[in-house]
């Protein structure tokens, strides 16, 4: 797709990357079906933040073509929400997955660099408040209800994931919006150039301790402040 200046309908999440977590091969039919639930529910709410922020930023194209919603069916890409997840969970494999991207059609924003770059910030936000969501529900179930509490657990986990993750400032993940948007325009069209290549550099990072030496810290912690174990 051609881009035109100030990213016109620039879908959000670059190539609709959203997560990358660990194998769950280990897991039973039912365990398996909970975390795809989970899965499919955190995407869903990360993608209808963008259109919710971008349609209070002045830009309705997300909510005139639905995506104002946290309906899983008009955010679920089928190879990447469902095939590549599930493949993960059965045999091991690396993971990376995608939603179908949110258009921001930068010309009703005010603010266009700034604006892009709140709507970017609003995915991981969203994550954020699911898990701390989470928290508070696992406090209130009883240890009886060990499925629910599970699945809550679950929940807040890759909740932090996906918020971490998709804040590596780099191009076209979330964080690579928000820093381009922070940068002086000189420098974020330079930045702008690393694009094409980004799937590059996150398989690179998704293969190698990368992963592990970016993500893992400040997922511990944020999981450790929210008292996760």
């Amino acid at each position: 797709m051609r881009r035109a200046p100030l990213q016109w309908r620039q879908p959000l999440d670059g190539p609709r990357l959203c997560y990358a977590f660990l194998s769950l091969v280990s897991l039973d039919f039912t365990q398996i079906l909970v975390a795809m639930v989970v899965l499919i529910a955190s995407l869903s709410v990360h993608e209808a933040a963008h259109a919710w922020a971008a349609n209070r930023l002045g830009d309705p194209t997300a909510r005139l073509l639905g995506r104002l919603s946290l309906n899983p069916a008009v955010h679920i890409d089928p190879i990447g929400t469902l095939l590549f997840p599930l493949i993960a969970m059965t045999t091991g494999a690396p993971l990376i997955g995608w939603a179908k991207p949110v258009p921001v059609d930068t010309r009703h924003l005010r603010f266009p660099r700034r604006d892009f770059a709140l709507i970017a910030a609003a995915g991981p936000a969203s994550n954020l408040m699911l898990a701390v969501i989470g928290v508070a529900a696992v406090s209130v179930v009883p240890p009886e209800a060990a499925t629910l509490r599970g699945a809550l657990v679950l929940l807040v986990f890759v909740n932090v994931l996906l918020a971490v993750f998709n804040m590596i400032p780099v191009p076209p993940l979330d964080g690579g919006n928000v820093l381009a948007g922070l940068l002086p325009p000189s420098l974020a069209i330079s930045f702008n150039r690393l694009r094409p290549y980004g799937f590059l550099l996150l398989y690179a990072l998704i293969l190698s301790n990368g992963f592990s030496a970016i993500v893992m810290p400040p997922a511990r912690f944020l999981l450790s402040w929210l008292q996760v174990q």
